[in-house]
């Protein structure tokens, strides 16, 4: 699927399983962050709305104007950390690479890169919007 061209209806009608759609207060500044820390990919990216890719998972990006006529968008916190209680794992980032271009970035970590007891190395980098990333790999891969 071409994400750069696909029109409303057809990615719509394209989405299966789970989806992820986050609110978000300014959608080009979230997709900066995505692209410079983890890499990601942001597709037809306007003041509204952004598709963004990592790896062959797809999310999408709207900003909280988007929702004037959501019951939602009266359940979002005036003050951050908006995102609060999700954690957004992503299982294909090296977090020692993402802490050091977050930091490079001015993005708040959380936690420096870390090896858990699970058998992951982690960190935590919150991103303006509150939420929570966490770039994770096995402890013992490179």
């Amino acid at each position: 699927m071409d994400y750069d061209t696909i029109d409303a209806d057809g990615f719509g009608r394209s989405l299966k399983g789970i989806g992820l759609n986050l609110l978000v207060r300014d959608v080009p500044a979230e997709c900066a962050f995505l692209e410079a820390v983890f890499r990601m990919q942001s597709h037809q990216v306007t003041a509204d709305f952004a598709i963004v890719t990592y790896g062959d998972q797809v999310f999408q990006l709207h900003s909280d104007g988007t929702y004037h006529a959501n019951p939602m968008l009266g359940l979002l916190p005036e003050n951050p950390p908006r995102g609060t209680g999700i954690e957004i794992r992503l299982y294909d980032s090296d977090p020692d690479r993402a802490v050091a271009r977050a930091e490079g970035f001015g993005a708040t970590v959380l936690q420096v890169p870390t090896d858990k007891p699970h058998g992951l190395r982690e960190a935590y980098i919150l991103c303006d919007n509150g939420y929570a990333w966490v770039p994770s790999r096995p402890k013992d891969s490179a």
